[in-house]
């Protein structure tokens, strides 16, 4: 009895959690249930520029891809900014720091390898959402899908991997 009280155990007592896994109707009910966690209030995640950078004369020859590559002649037009040159990567560009790292869905990202980093979104389930490593197999996803229910913990892959019933 004195284990039990120990550790997270008795958080997920108190929170009327199952310590227990297994629950093969759970992982179904996770997927296509629409009571997951909501983000926290954040404004509005704008970019300010969507459009990729392209390299300086990709367009004129086919060796020269448009990933871009940073201007370096002594005589560049385009590295000395000139006006009517195409537009180069720079600070100005970055994200608001409120809104940096943040997933479409308005949670920051956090991988997943195992049940027992689930632990850790516990009491930040609001904030940052679990992504399931993509190394991870198909018997410790389901798993994880099943302690994120219990957790309350907001999966963003949480079909990747699994096979439907209807196929087997």
């Amino acid at each position: 009895d004195a284990q039990e009280s120990r550790g997270l155990g008795d958080v997920y007592k108190r929170q009327g959690i199952n310590a227990e896994y297994g629950d093969p109707v759970l992982v179904q009910q996770y997927i296509h249930s629409s009571k997951m966690p909501r983000a926290l209030p954040s404004p509005k995640i704008l970019k300010k520029r969507t459009k990729e950078f392209v390299r300086f004369q990709s367009d004129r020859f086919k060796r020269v891809k448009p990933n871009w590559r940073k201007s370096k002649g002594i005589d560049s037009r385009i590295r000395r900014g000139f006006r009517g040159a195409r537009p180069c990567p720079n600070k100005g560009y970055g994200s608001d720091n409120r809104t940096k790292y943040k997933l479409p869905n308005r949670f920051y990202g956090f991988r997943i390898n195992n049940v027992g980093d689930l632990d850790v979104l516990l009491m930040q389930n609001r904030k940052f959402a679990a992504i399931v490593a993509s190394g991870v197999g198909g018997k410790k996803r389901k798993q994880i899908l099943e302690r994120a229910a219990q957790l309350d913990v907001r999966v963003v892959n949480p079909e990747a991997r699994l096979k439907s019933e209807e196929h087997e």
